[in-house]
């Protein structure tokens, strides 16, 4: 695979930065994560804004404009030639000191990495989830707002290493209200009397771009949708529960804390999303073939 970095491909073993690239050191910068279906490269211009909100919610001034980095990402693509995967585009804030002022960096780095990815086994779509909620608590939205998609994702890792420690590939983060937020990498669903909700963005969740096409096919399909608080007791009580992501795609939850979710089973509703977003996403974006 050729990666690209900050203006030119590299072969996957040659691929650096250096070690002094507060990237690394402090987990300052940005990212994002865009897939491709059908050598086409999915949401990229809604990704591109979001990842250009981030970097200027943190103060770093990404070195190209928007175009020329669509066109950084849709040369990579065509040089590793991949029908269907996973892109991460990431910006650091570039070498600098051991210090942590940023202004003392040069310039950021563009780094374009290109892979297949399968967030979960398949039987694991057909069967669905089993979660547990968690003690981490997601960040405080006024000490790092969910929506800068930063490099720093310790938060995230924390809430990941719970669940797996109890078993489950996923968990549940509540935020500092004991409000249900999100799970360590994905946005939440829940159906209840054929309403579709998800947690409103001051909850602290990721404004996720799958979320808002899930939000938007469900909306186009006559259901009817609403961003509200969700507690632990609409969960467990809830007769469907879905989460989504770039990676993950949609997926059920079946269990929760041990509680079985409406019959235990994926549901009708989180099925025919599915179909609708599959559907969508295998003829919509960017062509690069």
């Amino acid at each position: 695979m050729k990666v690209f970095i900050s203006g030119k491909l590299y072969d996957e073993k040659e691929a650096s930065i250096s070690v002094f690239d507060h990237g690394l050191l402090y987990g300052d910068g940005v990212f994002e994560g865009i897939r491709i279906y059908n050598k086409r490269i999915f949401l990229l211009n809604e990704h591109i804004d979001r990842l250009f909100n981030s970097a200027k919610a943190i103060a770093l001034e990404i070195p190209v404009s928007k175009d020329e980095l669509c066109k950084n990402i849709i040369d990579t693509c065509k040089a590793n030639n991949l029908d269907n995967g996973y892109i991460r585009l990431v910006i650091t804030r570039g070498k600098g000191t051991l210090g942590l002022n940023p202004y003392l960096c040069n310039k950021p780095e563009i780094i374009i990495i290109t892979a297949k990815i399968q967030l979960y086994p398949d039987e694991l779509y057909q069967n669905g989830l089993k979660i547990v909620t968690v003690g981490t608590v997601r960040n405080h939205p006024e000490a790092i707002n969910p929506r800068i998609k930063s490099l720093n994702y310790l938060n995230n890792v924390l809430a990941k290493i719970e669940a797996i420690n109890a078993g489950c590939l996923e968990c549940i983060m509540l935020n500092h209200k004991g409000e249900v937020c999100e799970a360590s990498g994905d946005n939440i669903f829940i159906v209840s009397n054929n309403i579709i909700k998800t947690p409103p963005v001051n909850s602290g969740a990721l404004v996720g771009l799958t979320r808002n096409k899930v939000l938007e096919l469900a909306s186009a399909n006559k259901y009817e949708v609403s961003e509200e608080t969700i507690s632990r007791y609409d969960l467990y009580t809830a007769d469907e529960v879905f989460l989504t992501g770039t990676a993950a795609e949609i997926i059920s939850v079946v269990e929760i804390d041990k509680r079985s979710i409406g019959c235990g089973k994926p549901g009708l509703v989180t099925k025919e999303l599915s179909l609708l977003y599959s559907d969508y996403a295998q003829v919509s974006g960017i062509p690069f073939d």
